[in-house]
């Protein structure tokens, strides 16, 4: 099992960024993959990014091309989420994901381990 301790959300402005971090223990991650996902109040929880940690692979919804990035850093064991030009959208509980397989899935039921979430707020 890997704990999985997400941070940096708050509250910010549109147009502002965020820089969201997850750090993992309890594994090592070289055969898992990692996702970050999101779940808005009254909404399903949706993909947004996804690595592969063995080589750094990045994947991304279709919606956040651009936007987002997301990074991870070996020595750390941690995963980063990086966002720019937050909107009214981007409102929601983030959370981090790992699931042990190479493949990054846009699934949140594939994921087996998950961290408490941290909220991400945008003002108008």
């Amino acid at each position: 099992q890997v704990q999985l301790v997400e941070s940096g959300g708050g509250l910010v402005q549109a147009g502002d960024s965020l820089r969201l971090s997850c750090a993992a223990s309890g594994r090592t991650l070289s055969s898992y993959t990692m996702g970050w996902f999101r779940q808005a109040p009254g909404k399903e929880r949706e993909f947004v990014a996804g690595i592969r940690w063995s080589d750094g692979s990045p994947y991304y919804a279709d919606s956040e091309k651009g936007r987002f990035t997301i990074s991870r850093d070996n020595a750390k064991n941690t995963v980063y989420l990086q966002m720019n030009s937050l909107n009214a959208e981007d409102t929601a509980v983030y959370y981090c994901a790992a699931n042990p397989s190479m493949v990054v899935f846009r699934t949140s039921r594939v994921y087996k381990d998950w961290g408490q979430g941290t909220q991400v707020t945008v003002s108008s």
